[in-house]
């Protein structure tokens, strides 16, 4: 059993964990920015350290200083959260280096999904159905307008790294492809200092479809249902609910055993470990493509907690302990229905641009079946 873990994020993921920890009675160790400091996460935690600035590749990105907290903590553990270094397998390896459990995949099983085009060849050797598309990063628009026309317009240009709908842009001719593919690139370089691009062919008005998985050191491999994320802005998520109404419907019911199945078969590929997601596009015709797999618990996580009862943050600490998994595939039972709803602090009037400031009031709402995940509250 871990004694203290330190939690490398902040927010209310920061807050949720936490709580998973004192459930656990493991004491935690919070980290924070100068901004920061009187965050919720800071309050919570049995012990807090400043480890910089407020822009986040002065603190939150800063491996470093990290590492260095958690040492000077004496921690067992460190829960990246999601964002930020969930995904960066070097932070899982230097944790791995200095003898602190990484809560989450191996550095190992992070590299063979390295980033979405690494994680499409992957799906193809699983034998996991993938949108036509180019075979890895693609460096020049010459090589682009190549697969345009190989594959056929409408397609869509996106970053091999990261994530939350940037570095992405749809083309429906040569024009609009060699725009878009500069335009992409430059917005990947920026949001994670990585260019590189990917072209695929564009499914419209899709359904995104998602399957949470959990996975042991002993090669055991669950999932615990779906969530539909169709519900988009920006192609960043707004609401996402579990079960999908998209599989439930008579002509899609066939596709959640297989769907589920892929799911478990491209994480026993990756020899994958811990909790991650496995995401899925479906067209109208009922057929279903692998989009990438996220190796980290995901913000729209509570959904699937509600429906199975499962408390997901848990499991994760229990399965970076080495504990292996306590259900079965044939345990998990999915009841009633859950949805959830991001709230931003956002100004409609221009463009939905974020809107910070200070909270003037807070009032939470309760009842049966509300459940709130947040690290706000008034002042």
């Amino acid at each position: 059993m871990f004694e203290k873990l330190l939690v490398a994020n902040r927010g209310e993921i920061a807050v949720r964990i936490i709580r998973a920890c004192k459930e656990l009675n493991i004491r935690t160790v919070a980290v924070y920015s100068e901004a920061d400091a009187n965050s919720m996460h800071v309050q919570l935690a049995d012990e807090a350290i400043c480890i910089g600035k407020a822009a986040a590749n002065e603190s939150y990105l800063r491996i470093d200083r990290i590492v260095s907290a958690a040492e000077i903590a004496d921690v067992d553990a460190i829960h990246p959260g999601y964002g930020f270094l969930a995904e960066n397998a070097h932070f899982a390896d230097v944790c791995e280096s200095c003898n602190i459990r990484f809560i989450g995949p191996s550095s190992r099983a992070m590299n063979a999904l390295a980033d979405k085009a690494v994680s499409r060849a992957l799906a193809k050797k699983a034998g996991v159905p993938t949108p036509p598309g180019s075979e890895g990063a693609v460096d020049n628009e010459k090589d682009a307008l190549v697969v345009a026309k190989r594959i056929g317009y409408p397609v869509m240009i996106k970053a091999v790294a990261g994530g939350g709908g940037r570095g992405m842009r749809p083309a429906h001719n040569d024009i609009s492809l060699v725009k878009g593919f500069h335009t992409a690139r430059t917005e990947a370089e920026k949001a994670f200092g990585n260019s590189g691009v990917y072209i695929e062919k564009l499914i419209e008005n899709p359904h995104h479809v998602e399957f949470q998985i959990l996975a042991d050191n002993r090669g055991h491999v669950i999932h615990l249902g779906e969530r539909d994320c169709s519900i988009q802005r920006r192609n960043q998520k707004v609401v996402e609910e579990s079960p999908s109404p998209l599989l439930d419907n008579p002509r899609f019911k066939k596709l959640r055993e297989k769907m589920g199945k892929d799911a478990r078969r491209i994480a026993e590929v990756a020899n994958y470990t811990n909790a991650g997601t496995v995401e899925f596009i479906v067209d109208n015709y009922a057929n279903y493509y692998f989009l990438e797999m996220n190796k980290r618990i995901q913000v729209e996580h509570p959904v699937t907690e509600q429906v199975t009862g499962i408390d997901l943050v848990r499991y994760q600490i229990m399965l970076a302990m080495g504990e292996p998994l306590r259900h079965s595939q044939s345990d998990i039972q999915i009841k009633g229905h859950a949805i959830e709803c991001r709230i931003n602090a956002e100004d409609p009037f221009d463009d939905f641009r974020p809107s910070p400031g200070r909270i003037e009031m807070y009032y939470q709402p309760g009842g049966g079946g509300v459940r709130v995940d947040s690290h706000a509250y008034a002042g």
